[in-house]
């Protein structure tokens, strides 16, 4: 199903003007990611820029680069994880041995590999990992299926929703500072920000 969004003439980088320089900073960045991993090999990005894709059901380069460069970033970088489950590997080492997981278990269960698998076999083997479910167990042993799901699915989601490209289409107009929100009724909208096409 093509998406559509409710403000297709609207852009959030036409109000960068209106940021501070930090700000400026940050978001312009997010638009032309860095190329060079850290971290994940080129098979295990080209693995992540498909789940990643499939998870938000959107297949943007420039969006899907983002998201693969900030994940790599993450993992690389080791910021920390607040809290995690007892038993459950680090982020970097639960990715890696993941990823591996779901390729060998799609040569094993689909007798191909997982990005040669048309999208609704990935979803159906995608489903089962998030089931903790997926074949063959041996494979998976000593990987947690489902927190492996949860963190690929939390780090994907954090960066897509960081992206302008998904601000504009979602008609969120950007950070507020140092401007501010001035019409802050139910069903207002300060003249800046996204009006429904």
């Amino acid at each position: 199903m093509e998406k559509q969004s409710h403000y297709p003439s609207f852009s959030v980088m036409d109000e960068q003007d209106e940021w501070d320089d930090h700000t400026q900073t940050i978001v312009t960045s997010r638009l032309k990611p860095k190329k060079n991993l850290q971290f994940l090999t080129g098979d295990e990005a080209a693995m992540i820029k498909r789940i990643s894709s499939l998870f938000v059901n959107d297949q943007t380069p420039e969006v899907l680069d983002f998201v693969l460069a900030h994940i790599d970033k993450t993992l690389y970088q080791s910021p920390g994880e607040s809290q995690r489950k007892a038993g459950v590997p680090a982020a970097a080492e639960l990715i890696r041995s993941g990823l591996q997981a779901i390729e060998e278990g799609a040569e094993a269960q689909y007798a191909s590999s997982f990005l040669s698998l048309d999208i609704a076999e990935q979803e159906q083997y995608l489903q089962q990992i998030s089931n903790s479910t997926a074949e063959p167990q041996k494979i998976w042993g000593g990987i947690p299926q489902k927190e492996l799901f949860k963190k690929l699915l939390s780090l994907t989601v954090e960066s897509y929703c960081s992206h302008p490209k998904v601000w504009s289409e979602i008609g969120y107009a950007g950070p507020a500072y140092p401007r501010g929100y001035v019409r802050t009724q139910l069903g207002q909208l300060d003249p800046w920000e996204a009006q429904p096409e």
